[in-house]
């Protein structure tokens, strides 16, 4: 279970470490389950010609719940511990705490069943009667069961983590994705102002700077609604200098509650293929919908664009971006937000839906 230095989660971070909580309810759920499902499947295997299916299937399926439990139970005690050691020590001693908890739980099977042989003179058909061939097969299967459940956290745990890195990079692609041309055609608009309205001129720079600012900040994969919106007001209000009259851009996001969480640069890109792909082709410009609405537990986002109808549809750029922020909603909200598409012929919209979170900041008031 060895990885490079640089997969290593930091010591002492138990959200990083490898191993679940053992103490949630979902890992105690699933562990009851899979203790049930195997003890019939052992039941049905070791069924005798007797037919005393139901009594090995109560034997074995008492036998791997306790275990399964109390390795739980010990596993989630030891956590903390666990993960403030390197990832071989504490693989190790998970796999000395299921083998042990395995042995203790065996030898309490056999003095259970020797006490109650010495009491009643007779032996129980529920309680092994050879001691060492019960305790030494199942601390073999403790040992490996042990060992491939923790290979198999590992690799998962590892896999999440890429999966995390990924995301993370995708983030820093797209804010990365401000195209140059913009920058250069925002810079040409600003270099024309500085005559003719210097004052507007200095407001551009500072929109710009601001949506930059944004952009380029590392660490933050989401924040809060209010802060989308204004981020997407800024390249408006940067856009509107290079289009002026020709770009409208119309707000009914009264609805949405500020604090919800969202992916950053959510609405950015969305309002930046709208102004590229529905306002610019069109010689008289045209009116963008921005329309937001709570709807039960689930905030709904609608992006609409007028098309030029002569120019066909969507270009590849435009279901690139819709992709990259299908991904990182999916990652964000896994199974729980989409991206939809509605194309006509005069008209584009984009409708993004996804769960209703809010931020709990203290600056949010």
């Amino acid at each position: 279970m060895n990885a490079p230095a640089s997969t290593l989660p930091a010591a002492g971070d138990e959200r990083s470490f490898f191993l679940p909580d053992f103490c949630a309810a979902p890992a105690v759920h699933a562990i009851v389950l899979i203790a049930a499902l195997l003890g019939v499947v052992l039941a049905l295997a070791r069924q005798s010609p007797s037919g005393a299916f139901w009594t090995e299937l109560a034997r074995v399926s008492a036998f791997l719940l306790w275990t399964g439990l109390l390795c739980a139970a010990a596993l989630c005690s030891a956590r903390p511990r666990l993960a403030h050691m390197p990832l071989r020590q504490a693989s190790i001693s998970a796999l000395a705490l299921i083998v042990a908890t395995v042995a203790l739980v065996s030898e309490a099977v056999c003095w259970f069943g020797h006490t109650w042989e010495d009491r009643l003179g007779t032996p129980s058909g529920l309680f092994p009667q050879d001691h060492w061939a019960f305790l030494l097969p199942n601390l073999g299967i403790a040992l490996i069961v042990g060992a491939l459940t923790l290979r198999y956290f590992y690799v998962a745990s590892e896999w999440r983590r890429s999966v995390e890195v990924e995301a993370k990079a995708r983030v820093h692609a797209l804010q990365a994705r401000i195209r140059p041309h913009f920058l250069f055609n925002s810079l040409n608009a600003i270099a024309a102002l500085i005559r003719s309205d210097p004052a507007r001129a200095e407001e551009a720079i500072e929109d710009l700077a601001d949506l930059f600012r944004v952009s380029l900040r590392e660490g933050r994969a989401q924040i809060s609604l209010r802060e989308e919106l204004e981020v997407a007001r800024i390249y408006q209000r940067i856009e509107q200098l290079r289009l002026g009259e020709r770009l409208k851009v119309r707000w009914d996001v009264a609805e949405l509650p500020a604090r919800a969480t969202v992916p950053s640069l959510l609405l950015q890109p969305l309002l930046e293929n709208a102004i590229g792909h529905g306002i610019e082709p069109l010689p008289a410009g045209g009116t963008i919908t921005i329309r937001g609405r709570v709807d039960g537990s689930s905030i709904v986002v609608e992006v609409t664009n007028p098309l030029d109808p002569s120019r066909g549809r969507s270009r590849p750029g435009n279901r690139m971006a819709l992709e990259n922020i299908r991904q990182r909603m999916e990652l964000a909200f896994p199974g729980r937000s989409s991206v939809e598409v509605r194309e006509g012929s005069d008209s584009y919209q984009v409708q993004l839906l996804f769960p209703l979170v809010i931020e709990n900041s203290p600056d949010d008031s």
